[in-house]
């Protein structure tokens, strides 16, 4: 079992503003806060993200560099996938891989896939 998971941002804010919706629909809670980070928390796991210091901002983050790659969620219902598919449209946030969604992942991933404000890769994926 995962304890957590602490990924370093280049903006706070805006990473609070991309997830904490996010996580919230698929039941996360707020679990701590303060000045430089946040986390949310689902049963006995939770996500913790912190400001990079600007001494650290040098290189920008790519999933494809050495690190992590992506984050994939359990979706409860494909009707839950599509659902937020279509508020992550509202937002502005775009769809990873549209010609082939929602099969992005082959016929037995019924799956959306996006990016939050660095670039991290997010799946949300049904049963």
């Amino acid at each position: 079992m995962l304890h957590h998971l602490e990924i370093y941002v280049s903006n706070l804010t805006k990473t609070i503003e991309f997830w904490e919706w996010f996580l919230t629909e698929l039941g996360y809670e707020q679990y701590q806060k303060w000045d430089s980070g946040i986390s949310w928390m689902y049963r006995d796991t939770y996500l913790v993200f912190v400001q990079a210091q600007d001494r650290f901002m040098d290189v920008p983050y790519h999933r494809c560099r050495v690190g992590l790659n992506h984050l994939a969620f359990h979706a409860n219902s494909t009707q839950q996938v599509d659902d937020i598919t279509e508020k992550l449209k509202v937002k502005g946030v775009g769809i990873l891989y549209q010609d082939k969604h929602p099969y992005a992942g082959g016929d037995s991933h019924y799956a959306v896939y996006f990016e939050d404000p660095d670039r991290i890769k997010v799946e949300l994926v049904a049963p």
